[in-house]
């Protein structure tokens, strides 16, 4: 099977994802080509284990992001087969795009795939898990965290091609300044504060036990919308989809549309003073409790080790 890799970027060069989706593809027997964006990350690219070749695709339209220029521009460098990218927002974009140019499916959100190129994706905000069969070509976005990364030491031929199309859409300015944390889509441990936490002068306690643990914080669409914080660390249907290794709810009631968004973490440890609370349905270890007793003995336990 020919699968081609669409590699995710940062500002820091290669997004960790690039090297799960690589994992993804070796599972099906193939050794995947990458392709990089406006050239980032080619090296690193090259030396993930079980990649065979590596194309930086580099163009004028890779200085800003515009969704449908890329994918002009990508395509004109993927080969037919199967296409993997990114579950992220650039990702998603970019992949139904391909796809749309293409005529051939896409799936997106996917957490497994299987040999014969049966995808398994969450669907009805996570409540249910969908198997497709796909016969044919076809563009699959992969969520990060669901696949182990592959390992390094790999030695892929790089080459280059010269692409551009025409970009609608141009970033003129960012007004956002970055937030220095871990991203709660990347994050192997995510802390997450909802209303139960009673008001954003708490927040510190939050993020004192994230520093201990080397976590993301995270937090529920309530106290977003409320106390003002940032969207970008909103987890949930409207925000953003998680599968760290741990997920720690505090203050987090539970929503159809919060969990849509944590469900599938691998260990779920809920901390709620309503023991009737929905979050201890999904949850692996439940305390009931309020957070002003349970954040600060996790701390001490914490300093102790």
């Amino acid at each position: 099977m020919e699968v081609t890799i669409i590699a995710e970027t940062n500002e820091e060069g290669i997004h960790p994802v690039t090297a799960q989706m690589v994992t993804a593809a070796v599972s099906l027997g193939a050794s995947p080509t990458v392709l990089c964006p406006g050239g980032v990350g080619c090296d690193a690219a090259a030396s993930i284990e079980g990649v065979s070749s590596v194309i930086s695709v580099e163009g004028d339209c890779f200085t800003s992001f515009d969704g449908g220029a890329w994918a002009a521009s990508l395509n004109s460098a993927a080969g037919a087969g199967l296409v993997l990218a990114a579950a992220t927002p650039n990702g998603r974009e970019v992949a139904a795009r391909m796809a749309a140019s293409r005529g051939i499916p896409v799936l997106q959100d996917a957490t497994g795939i299987n040999d014969g190129l049966t995808v398994e994706r969450p669907i009805y905000s996570g409540k249910a898990m969908e198997s497709v069969k796909v016969d044919g070509d076809c563009v699959v976005t992969i969520r990060p965290n669901a696949f182990a990364a592959a390992g390094s030491g790999g030695s892929a031929s790089v080459s280059t091609v010269n692409h551009s199309a025409d970009v609608t859409v141009t970033v003129q300015e960012a007004i956002a300044k970055a937030s220095a944390r871990l991203d709660v889509a990347e994050a192997d441990i995510v802390i997450s504060g909802g209303r139960g936490m009673g008001s954003i002068d708490n927040w510190s306690s939050l993020e004192e036990v994230a520093d201990q643990i080397g976590a993301a914080v995270g937090a529920s669409r309530a106290v977003v919308d409320e106390w003002g914080l940032s969207h970008s660390i909103q987890v949930g249907q409207t925000g953003k989809v998680v599968t760290p290794t741990l997920y720690i709810a505090v203050g987090i009631s539970g929503a159809i549309q919060h969990l849509a968004g944590m469900r599938s973490s691998k260990y779920i440890v809920a901390i709620n003073k309503d023991a009737d609370a929905p979050i201890f349905g999904v949850a692996d270890y439940g305390i009931v409790a309020n957070w002003e007793d349970a954040l600060p003995a996790l701390k001490d336990a914490l300093s102790s080790l």
